[in-house]
This record gives C-alpha cells, structure tokens and sequence, in this order.
C-alpha cells in the first residue's frame, strides 16, 4: 500500500474555500471564555475580601470583649476604692479624725471664702460692657 500522493498532472487540486463564520464563532467563543474568566476572579476576589473581612470582625470581637472585661474590672476596683470603710481607712492613714460633736453646730454657716461665693454675687461683681452702660445710665435719666 502506497500512501505517497499521486504524481499524476490530472490529479484535482483541491481548494479549501474560506469559512467565515469560523472568525465569528471563535471570535464570540473567545469573548465567552473571557467573560466567564473575569467572573471567576471576580467571584475569587469577593470570598477573599469576605474571608478577610471575617478574620477582622473576629479580631474586633475579641478586642471588644477584651475590653468589656477591663472596664468591668475597672468599675469594680473603683467601687472598691470609694467604698466608705475603704475612705475612712485612707482618710486615718493621712491622720484624719471622726467629726465630734462639738465641732458640728449645723445653725451656723461657715464663713464664705471667695472661691465659693454665690453666683449670683459673681454676677454683680461682673461689669456690663460700655454699651449697656450707656442704655442704663439712659433709663436712669428717662425715670427721673
């Protein structure tokens, strides 16, 4: 058997007609793969930013319960610190005594030091703007 081609001159040649629709086929082919490729890292990218995201809320968690702890240990050692037999244990150490009797009279008032004025002495002892003054000194004159 002989598979070598025929060397004869009347062999018929054949052409091969070009296809064209082959262009379009592969042409939407190639842009279906391409598409269906870019879902797929799109797809890849959502689940990693959601993996990532998850990573961080538990972080977060744990940062939070972290600190709901501390802030519980923290109200309790200051409930400690201002609990009254813990005050009068401190205010003895700095040699402090118990308020007596004879020291306590409560119809007297203690004298009035000038932080602890009332307010409203502050507030004649501020001075009114020059402006204020003219329309005072105007309603003075308007009543006499």
């Amino acid at each position: 058997m002989r598979r070598v081609p025929s060397r004869h001159r009347n062999a018929p040649i054949v052409v091969r007609e070009p296809d064209r629709g082959a262009v379009k086929r592969f042409s939407s082919l190639l842009a279906a793969a391409g598409i269906l490729a870019i879902g797929f890292l799109y797809a890849g990218h959502q689940h990693f930013a959601a993996l990532r995201l998850g990573y961080e809320t538990e972080k977060l968690r744990s940062a939070l319960t972290d600190a709901r702890d501390e802030q519980k240990r923290l109200t309790v050692q200051r409930e400690v610190a201002t609990s009254p037999a813990r005050l009068e244990q401190a205010a003895r150490q700095l040699g402090m005594q118990p308020i007596q009797a004879a020291q306590f009279d409560p119809l007297r008032r203690p004298a009035e030091t000038p932080q602890t004025k009332p307010a409203a002495a502050m507030k004649a002892a501020v001075k009114p703007p020059p402006a204020q003054k003219v329309q005072q000194s105007r309603r003075e004159n308007r009543d006499r």
